[in-house]
């Protein structure tokens, strides 16, 4: 009789230790990850029980809750929402929350570890929960500027910009985007009908393009990392030299490679690193990387965050630089081709590592969060990300970029300010061809930094389906997204 006795109760036993195991990892180990998860619907209809905290550009919120007299008893809204929805996302009670209303969930509804006390000493006095507001990294003026040259000119892309010595996002826009108010209202049949509008619209608005989505073919703007692996290993030099064919048969391979311009880089029979970079030439750029080890390449774009996980603290989508099989795909790969993609803050980290002396700054989107009584509860600081190339290589490497602006010959010269010294980096990717054979429109790039003697700022612009119809889908990359990075640089350099 005892031994079943003992049985079951080692078994009851058991199982009470397995279930005190279980509640404690829900309750503590996990609590906070279950609570941030975006599909969590409870989490935000009991958020709504609070008043949420503001999402703040300069000190001015963009993204705020006002009181309500239904059973929600708040609503959120959002100022100038079309032009921050990348940065805020929309926080929804049907449709879950997204951008920094997710990444900043905690505190935004004062639920986090860092706010226990000022909850506990609310609760004693009785006053209402309410959660604390976030100050973001972003300049209004350049997320203005990136925005209406985007827009203007009906352009499906993204622009980032940032500031090369701290990684303070200055600007961070994608086209087209559409207003988090749709999604934030307190009426579900409202939202749920918007929300398949976004879904269905084949813009795709709510694609980030500026962190995630299917990600791009850098082209061209992929040469500076060729040109500074060469440098920092000893290969290469702004004025070593290669041959200059129009077109290159590419080892073991029926495939040929041409420049942009079908004929050759320059009229000489040889060309330097430099003329390939100023006027983006591929067949100097290929003999040079197929003269380096096969991994040289991707190393160097690892160490500028390709392939890395990153938060910014928006979850970026990893860019992709795989190792090359053969010399063949070495060549291709190295003009920013095969299977190399990016986002475009991964090349505006690029171009400001270059610009700080070789130095990449880790990329951040939030200043501080500051609590209901305007005490900064968390303040983000600079802190260094990689530091891929030396000083001697990234002055080598941006003096190119810069003769590529002030260069007579030079396919960036659209983006040169009057009485700034502008670097920059054009880039036109091939995209294939559809279904009948016929080549879909590029992606066009532009990437650069001013002022050269002290950076303030660096920029990645991106432009799908060379330029949209307007262009009638044969847009340039010398003329559109030069122009709309510059106007980003000048709206920065202006204040």
């Amino acid at each position: 009789m005892n031994k079943p006795l003992k049985f079951i109760s080692r078994t009851v036993f058991g199982m009470f230790l397995v279930l005190f195991f279980s509640v404690t990892m829900i309750q503590f180990v996990s609590a906070d990850e279950l609570r941030a998860n975006e599909l969590n619907t409870r989490t935000i209809k009991n958020g709504y029980k609070v008043e949420r905290g503001s999402i703040l550009v300069n000190g001015d919120p963009i993204a705020f809750s006002t009181p309500t007299d239904d059973s929600f008893r708040y609503l959120r809204q959002y100022s100038a929402g079309p032009l921050y929805a990348p940065i805020t996302g929309y926080y929804s009670h049907t449709q879950g929350m997204t951008g920094l209303e997710a990444a900043m969930n905690q505190d935004l509804s004062g639920i986090g570890n860092a706010q226990f006390f000022t909850r506990l000493m609310n609760t004693l006095n009785g006053v209402s929960p309410q959660g604390s507001s976030v100050e973001t990294t972003i300049d209004p003026a350049a997320q203005e500027a990136a925005v209406a040259a985007l827009t203007e000119g009906g352009f499906s892309g993204a622009v980032v910009a940032i500031e090369p010595d701290t990684g303070r996002i200055l600007a961070l826009a994608s086209t087209p985007s559409y207003d988090p108010n749709l999604l934030s209202s307190n009426s579900d049949a409202d939202i749920i009908t918007n929300y398949s509008q976004l879904e269905d619209d084949p813009g795709q608005p709510l694609v980030n393009r500026a962190i995630a989505g299917d990600l791009y073919h850098p082209g061209s703007v992929y040469k500076l990392l060729v040109a500074a692996a060469a440098i920092e290993a000893g290969e290469a030099k702004p004025s070593s030299e290669y041959a200059n064919p129009a077109q290159l048969a590419l080892p073991q391979s029926s495939a040929v490679m041409q420049n942009a311009s079908r004929s050759t880089c320059g009229a000489g029979a040889k060309a330097t690193l430099e003329q390939a970079i100023v006027m983006s030439c591929n067949i100097p750029i290929a003999e040079l990387a197929m003269s380096m080890d096969r991994d040289a390449v991707p190393e160097m774009a690892h160490a500028f965050g390709f392939g890395q996980d990153i938060e910014i603290p928006l979850a970026v989508t990893p860019s992709t630089s795989e190792i090359p099989e053969d010399q063949a795909q070495t060549a291709l790969s190295s003009i920013g081709q095969l299977d190399v993609r990016a986002t475009p803050l991964q090349i505006a980290m690029v171009s400001a590592g270059i610009a700080n002396g070789g130095e990449v700054m880790t990329p951040y989107l939030v200043e501080k969060v500051i609590t209901p009584d305007l005490r900064a509860e968390k303040e983000f600081s600079p802190e260094t990300f990689s530091t891929p190339i030396s000083r001697d290589t990234a002055e080598a490497v941006g003096e190119m970029m810069e003769h590529g602006v002030s260069n007579p010959e030079g396919l960036a010269q659209n983006a040169g300010i009057d009485g700034v010294r502008v670097a920059g980096k054009t880039g036109t990717a091939e995209n294939g061809t559809d279904e009948d054979g016929n080549d879909l429109p590029f992606t066009l790039w532009f990437t650069g930094f001013a002022p050269v003697d002290d950076p303030q700022v660096a920029v990645a612009v991106v432009i799908e389906d060379a330029g949209g119809e307007a262009y009638n889908f044969e847009g340039g990359s010398s003329d559109l997204p030069t122009a709309v990075g510059k106007r980003v640089m000048e709206a920065v350099l202006s204040e």
